[in-house]
């Protein structure tokens, strides 16, 4: 039993749900899984992605498994926002929202999320919860610590083939944000990460 099976199939009211992890664990897949289980409930849904992400030269949200659903792509938080009140206004509001890739969207989005919330949407995002060098990734800590559901999901990591936390980049600039695939990132854990990246807790400082 998943920690999603666990909890209600279709939360009354509104909700945040976060599904978080690193590179190649799922997330978009089990983003997209949710909301056709809502969709079979016969419920309004709309899925927004960042305007920036196009991976896949479509508007459509892609997993890596090649599932795959139409989405609004939208520059920011507030365009999002705009656009769900917009719908909110011609008596076609969302019984729920989806957000892919949302670490991407900024620290605005947590705000937005909860407005959506609040109102009675159900909203379910997924995000990397870390950046590259392990750091939490933008707005993902405070999102998290807002959601009434958390899913932690794991790769497989490409060396040891146990489950993988982190994502390693592998080509590509110094860029906080950099889109990629599989071409720029593998999955790793935890002891094969720390071979190749050297993390600010790894770093210790001497007193004067």
């Amino acid at each position: 039993m998943t920690a999603y099976e666990r909890h209600p199939p279709h939360p009354v009211g509104g909700t945040i749900e976060v599904i978080a992890g690193p590179m190649f664990s799922g997330k978009t897949e089990e983003l997209l899984r949710r909301l056709r289980r809502a969709t079979l409930a016969k419920q309004a849904v709309t899925l927004f992605k960042p305007e920036r992400d196009n991976r896949h030269g479509t508007t459509d949200v892609v997993s890596h498994d090649a599932r795959r659903q139409p989405a609004q792509a939208v520059k920011d938080a507030a365009a999002l926002e705009a656009m769900v009140d917009q719908m909110i206004a011609s008596q076609n509001m969302p019984d729920v929202v989806g957000v892919d890739e949302v670490q991407f969207f900024g620290e605005d989005i947590v705000a937005v999320c909860n407005r959506m919330a609040d109102s009675g949407i159900r909203v379910i995002t997924a995000g990397l919860d870390l950046d590259y060098l392990g750091r939490p990734f933008g707005c993902m800590p405070l999102l998290l610590a807002h959601a009434e559901y958390v899913t932690k999901l794991h790769a497989i990591c490409s060396i040891t083939g146990r489950p993988a936390h982190f994502s390693h980049r592998v080509e590509g600039g110094n860029e906080d944000v950099q889109i990629g695939g599989a071409e720029s990132y593998q999955a790793l854990s935890r002891e094969p990460y720390n071979d190749v990246v050297v993390r600010s807790h790894h770093r210790v400082t001497t007193s004067e």
